[in-house]
């Protein structure tokens, strides 16, 4: 019993680190994306900013990447994939503001 009450008062300090890592780990792999989402994007946008969801789905990072067009006075948008394996990025095809409108501060 003494060993049980022991083990259940440690239990939480033996979590929180895994908890703090793994929140790190979140935040590395979301500015991953965030960069390299950005690079598959800059041929096509001035002053691209990205849109990331933090966690992804279960096999890919995603983001929505905006910007004004390169050479044209049009706001375009790109949803960007990374494959969380490989770490290959992919982007769709560009989505005018009449499909899509996307503000990020």
């Amino acid at each position: 019993m003494r060993h049980l009450m022991t083990a259940l008062l440690l239990l939480p300090m033996s979590i929180a680190p895994a908890a703090a890592s793994s929140d790190d780990a979140w935040a590395e792999f979301a500015a991953e994306v965030r960069s390299k989402c950005l690079e598959a994007a800059a041929p096509m946008l001035d002053d691209g900013k990205a849109a990331v969801d933090p966690f992804g789905s279960e096999s890919f990072g995603l983001a929505v990447v905006t910007g004004k067009a390169k050479g044209g006075d049009a706001f375009v948008s790109y949803i960007c994939v990374i494959d969380k394996q490989d770490r290959s990025v992919e982007l769709g095809s560009e989505l005018t503001a009449e499909t899509l409108t996307v503000t990020i501060p």
